[in-house]
């Protein structure tokens, strides 16, 4: 009942009353299709803070203060050279190089469990947490498999590709009789999602983004993914934190709340990694001017080279080789 309030306090549309009014492809299922960046939320916690306890939503006064940070945020990406002492580090870009968020009464983009925050991992998903590759750069690499696939710019997974991010976050949606395409940004990767109710592949066929499968309820697309290959992570914005498992199965559901609006959640559920299953919720808003750019991740990226160089130094000269 809890999980229920929540989503109805943050989504505040049942499916029926989102069905009115909105518009229908020519072949009649609801129009879901344009771009619904997520990138506006990144300012929204993904877990809850812990002294909100269960609260959902911000009170005026600290929804005003979050819009008041965001409007100097805006004043400084403005500037035409990067203000010291903005950018923390020197492996960041520049603050106006990444993209600015808007406004948000959510305290946390997770609204189940109550208290907005990741449940326990079990014990073999806290293992397998804890041998994940880093991504910090002190961390001595001697090989290029020890990166994380988010390092290897492979891909993002669902998760890291749907959550918000800092640059990148487009979503584009477009559909045809018997189905639907979610073109992301990030790693311009793009799912094709059957309708016509076809069987899914074997489970021997695994994959990063997984074999979804979509159905309408009323005006919600549904959309259950599974046979994941367990190699994409799922904390955070780039799902670049806490792995998954083969036995992952995603639930996601897409609402068109208005002709501006659509209403997100995915629940995620892999038992062999977290001890019950947890759902992200948030309101996309159309950006009509937003432009998908090419993800040309490894595009003069010498990175991973030159860390696996500097390693080889290392290893020659504790070796007391030249």
């Amino acid at each position: 009942m809890r999980i229920l309030l929540a989503a109805a306090a943050l989504i505040a549309a049942s499916t029926i009353g989102a069905a009115q009014g909105l518009p229908r492809t020519p072949w009649g299922d609801p129009d879901l299709q344009g771009t619904w960046p997520s990138g506006p939320l990144i300012t929204v916690p993904f877990e809850r803070p812990v002294a909100f306890g269960t609260r959902a939503l911000l009170t005026d006064e600290e929804f005003a203060q979050r819009r008041a940070g965001l409007e100097q945020q805006s004043k400084l990406d403005a500037v035409e050279f990067s203000v010291p002492g903005v950018t923390p580090t020197a492996v960041n870009p520049p603050s106006h190089w990444l993209e600015g968020g808007r406004a948000s009464r959510q305290t946390s983009l997770i609204i189940d469990p109550p208290n907005g925050r990741l449940p326990p991992m079990t014990e073999d998903g806290a293992r397998r947490a804890k041998a994940w590759p880093s991504t910090n750069p002190s961390v001595p690499y001697s090989s290029a498999q020890e990166f994380n696939i988010y390092d290897r710019c492979i891909t993002r997974g669902v998760l890291g590709s749907t959550f918000p991010n800092i640059y990148s976050s487009g979503i584009e949606i477009l559909q045809a009789p018997g189905l639907v395409v979610i073109r992301y940004e990030m790693i311009h990767e793009a799912r094709i999602i059957p309708l016509d109710g076809r069987p899914r592949l074997a489970p021997a066929i695994r994959s990063f983004m997984g074999d979804a499968r979509g159905r309408w309820e009323g005006a919600t697309l549904v959309i259950e993914t599974t046979n994941f290959n367990g190699k994409t992570g799922s904390l955070g914005r780039n799902g670049n934190g806490n792995p998954t498992s083969e036995a992952l199965r995603l639930v996601e559901r897409f609402t068109r709340r208005d002709a501006e609006t659509l209403e997100y959640s995915v629940t995620v559920n892999d038992p062999q990694t977290w001890t019950r299953p947890w759902t992200v919720a948030m309101s996309l808003t159309r950006d009509r001017d937003y432009v998908m750019y090419e993800y040309a991740c490894h595009e003069g990226n010498y990175a991973i080279a030159n860390i696996l160089k500097a390693f080889r130094a290392a290893e020659n000269e504790s070796r007391g080789r030249p």
